[in-house]
Formats: structure tokens, sequence, C-alpha cells
């Protein structure tokens, strides 16, 4: 990961107090794979890239720890965590609960035109990306399709929440692209899903999220075999 790369993280984020924009883009880094699993970070050239002093590197490292996101390893130093299929697992078990609960209550209360006609658009636009081979912006759409669909429904703190334990998943869903399953699967998995909700059917709004959430898992032990460095299988 270059200097330039981060940089150029950093002057896209959002405005606001250095300490959280450091933890924002050092955590966006490290899931998409900018930071690599089991890569060494350097305080100092963390602090020197974004022209901050070395308090608030220090401090999201902490919190970085304590998202299972880095390891510091005394008198060796930081690093990011390998991928532990483990907490993939139970990442997509937290995640298919949340998920699968807000789409069947989407089905059983119904939603507003106005919400049924973002999610679909937002389906035709990552169709549309699909076209262009931008894959992080179909998956900066993905995001947004999950997100919309559990404000729609009432419950965009079930959202949030699920923001803060699926890290491990999101990182093996960046390095299947493109072994892991084809992009228009999954778009065509999210029109089921909001055809489930706009047809006010739970028990198919259910099993379409179910399916859309394990098919990270089909690929897994594929994706640890072709990139054991980035695994921690012990």
């Amino acid at each position: 990961m270059t200097p330039t790369t981060l940089q150029s993280l950093w002057n896209s984020s959002d405005a606001g107090h250095v300490r959280q924009r450091l933890y924002d883009v050092l955590r966006h880094a490290i899931i998409r794979l900018v930071l690599a699993p089991g890569q060494a970070l350097s305080e100092k050239e963390i602090a020197d890239t974004f022209e901050v002093s070395r308090q608030p590197v220090r401090e999201a490292f902490i919190r970085l720890s304590e998202a299972g996101l880095v390891e510091v390893r005394p008198q060796r130093g930081t690093f990011v965590v390998k991928i532990s299929p483990q907490a993939v697992y139970s990442a997509r078990f937290v995640r298919e609960a949340i998920e699968v609960a807000v789409a069947k209550s989407a089905a059983e209360e119904g939603l507003s035109t106005r919400g049924l006609d973002d999610l679909f658009e937002l389906v035709e636009r990552q169709r549309r990306t699909i076209g262009g081979g931008d894959y992080d912006r179909f998956y900066v759409l993905d995001e947004e399709f999950h997100q919309t669909l559990s404000r729609e429904a009432g419950h965009e703190s079930a959202w949030r929440f699920t923001e803060e334990v699926k890290a491990h998943f999101d990182r093996v869903r960046y390095i299947s692209v493109p072994d892991g399953t084809p992009l228009e699967t999954l778009v065509e998995q999210h029109a089921r899903i909001v055809e489930a909700i706009k047809n006010r059917d739970p028990g198919a709004a259910e099993h379409a999220v179910q399916t859309h959430l394990r098919e990270l898992l089909i690929s897994l032990p594929r994706l640890i075999e072709r990139f054991p460095d980035l695994f921690d299988n012990h």
C-alpha cells in the first residue's frame, strides 16, 4: 500500500474530527484489502502520510484492535489481522439473522412506493455497473441496497449494528472478485428480495435473503485454498 493511495482515501473521506476520520480511512482500507491481511503497519509512516501527530494514529490502532482488525504484538509491531474463517461464519450468521428479520418485516408491513422504487433503481444501477467492470462501485451500491432496505423498513439501526460485525465477511467479498459468485447472480438475488417484498411474501423474502448471504460461504473454501497467506487457519 503506497502513501499516495492512502492519501487519496483520506482526501475523499468526509470532513470531521481527525481521530474519527483516521479510524474510518484505515478501517476502509483494511476491509477493501488496500491494507492486506498480515501487513505490518507503521505508526510513523501513517502519521507522516496523513500529516497528523502519532497520537491519533495510536488511538486508531487501539480501536482497530478492539474491532479485531489489527493485532498489536509487543516488541514486534502492529499488523493487519489475517481473515479468520470462523469470524466470517459468525458474521454471516449474525448478518443473516438481522437481515432476514428486516426483509420479513418489510414484506409483512409493506414498503412505500418510493422505497420500492429506490430499491429497484439500486438493482438497475448495479446491473449497469457490471458492464463497466467497476467492482468498487458495485460494492458501494451493494452496501447502499442493504442500508436502504433497512431504512425503508424502519430498522436503520439494525444496519448500523450489522456494519460493525461484518468486517471479515466484507474482506472475503473483495477477495472473491472475480473468483466468487458472478456479480450478475448477486444482482438477480437483490431483485428477488425486492420482488418478494413487493409481493408481500415474507417466506419468499426470507429465502431470498438466505440464498443471497450464503453465496459467499460457497466460495470460501476455494478462496482459502487459493489465497492461504490471507487467512488465519489456526
